[in-house]
């Protein structure tokens, strides 16, 4: 078994952990990051299946973005803007099938005005959320105490527009059931966006794709680093004290000052610590979970839905898969459809037989597209919950009540260990751009301690 000392070693290669570790060297400390997957990118992978470039896991960049848009410039990277000429479609209660422009969904003018209304409110009690600090808002304890959907049904009895108001942060986003996570927990998650009309707008949120996959932001971090990204290394015990830290795989020991967690907090019970964690983490991070959504691509020998004058972008509170958009790659002939398919409806799915789940997921986007999208050439489910290192999708946030409970305390550092991932951040929470903005909060925290 080999040994090494670093002044800090980094758990988790993807975009945090990667970030964090760049930060440090250029600042002169020396780092080893240990990641246990055989690859880089954590819940970045772009990968080609069945002659196809897929993004399995996160793609898309939006204009309030600025940790990551700064990255991929300076690594050098070109992004394109996702295909939105022409009309959306909405499927409502009955299944009706209505083609529609702009933001605002073809629903009954009084469905209308009420979405309007509440989309107003919500956003200016956004506007009244730091989302580095959710819990200090003064009715923090109240708006994180009663569920999403509790507090939704409370301001109207319309289930249309209910269901419509739910989904931006309920199956799009934390991709939990609504009566699953607080409405504080759903106003952090319009607050690290901007607001809540930031969030409900695809055209803001899934405004642009990097040529040739976003996993080449930790591709190319990871190459600036060279040897010192250690792959299939999973950490089994962590040593802590004043003194530092030792970190055991199973091949190598590595003695450094500090460690940072760069990994979802789901997994930090894969990794035995010595002594045990205060009494404090060990509650907390049993009130994060994973949410679930399986990412569904199709990929055909065109774009046949620009054929009909579609811009590929569909929504239904009511489908199985709740959204899909047109997610042709940059200078590609064929067309590529995504699609998602989210909490308990991903659960049900997962209960079929691999055919009958592609059959109805299928199915279900032809109520978008017509029957053509029943026949792609290239089909396959990025199912993230089976992940042995990621567990679920897209990122942990708390259960009822969790986050003014313990959210002040989610990043305090324990002795030499401190915490980033997009699952901790604020701007940016469960985005890469999070990601990146925790990898510089924590390598900048650590370079500030060795000055001092």
């Amino acid at each position: 078994m080999s040994e090494i000392t670093r002044d800090v070693v980094i758990v988790g290669a993807g975009a945090a952990g990667l970030t964090a570790a760049h930060e440090l060297q250029k600042a002169g400390l020396s780092v080893a990051v240990l990641e246990a997957r055989d690859r880089v990118g954590g819940r970045l992978w772009t990968d080609t299946i069945d002659g196809a470039m897929l993004e399995i896991g996160g793609q898309w960049v939006s204009p309030d973005q600025e940790a990551l848009i700064d990255t991929v410039a300076e690594l050098g990277l070109e992004t394109f803007s996702r295909y939105r000429t022409g009309d959306s479609v909405y499927v409502g209660p009955d299944g009706t099938v209505s083609r529609f422009t702009g933001d605002v969904f073809p629903v009954a003018p009084e469905t209308e005005r009420t979405i309007a209304e509440i989309t107003e409110r919500l956003d200016a009690m956004v506007a009244e959320i730091d989302p580095d600090r959710p819990y200090a808002h003064p009715r923090a304890e109240e708006w994180d105490t009663i569920s999403w959907d509790a507090w939704l049904r409370a301001q109207t009895d319309d289930d249309e527009a209910v269901r419509n108001l739910a989904f931006a942060t309920g199956s799009a986003m934390l991709t939990k059931p609504t009566h699953a996570f607080s409405l504080l927990q759903s106003l952090l998650m319009a607050a690290s966006a901007g607001s809540y009309s930031n969030l409900v707008d695809a055209d803001f949120i899934l405004d642009k794709r990097v040529v040739g996959g976003l996993q080449q932001v930790p591709l190319l971090l990871a190459e600036r680093l060279g040897e010192d990204v250690f792959l299939g290394q999973p950490v089994r015990t962590l040593e802590w004290s004043d003194a530092g830290v030792i970190a055991r795989t199973d091949g190598m020991t590595v003695r450094a000052r500090s460690a940072i967690l760069a990994l979802a907090p789901v997994l930090y019970t894969r990794i035995s610590f010595v002594p045990a964690l205060p009494r404090l983490q060990q509650q907390m991070h049993q009130h994060l979970s994973m949410g679930f959504v399986i990412k569904v691509h199709a990929v055909y020998d065109r774009p046949f839905w620009r054929e009909q004058g579609l811009s590929g972008t569909a929504f239904s509170p009511y489908e199985l898969s709740h959204e899909a958009y047109d997610n042709t790659n940059h200078g590609d002939e064929r067309g590529t459809l995504v699609g998602f398919v989210s909490d308990r409806n991903a659960d049900d799915v997962f209960r079929l037989s691999a055919e009958e789940r592609k059959e109805r997921i299928l199915e279900s986007l032809s109520h978008y597209y017509g029957p053509e999208a029943k026949n792609p050439v290239v089909y396959y489910e990025s199912d993230w919950g089976s992940e042995e290192w990621t567990r679920g999708a897209y990122a942990a946030s708390f259960d009822l009540g969790g986050l003014h409970r313990y959210g002040g305390d989610l990043r305090t550092p324990v002795g030499p260990i401190r915490f980033a991932c997009s699952d901790l951040a604020g701007a940016g929470y469960q985005h890469v751009d999070g990601a990146i903005r925790m990898g510089r909060l924590v390598a900048h925290d650590i370079i500030e301690g060795n000055r001092t």
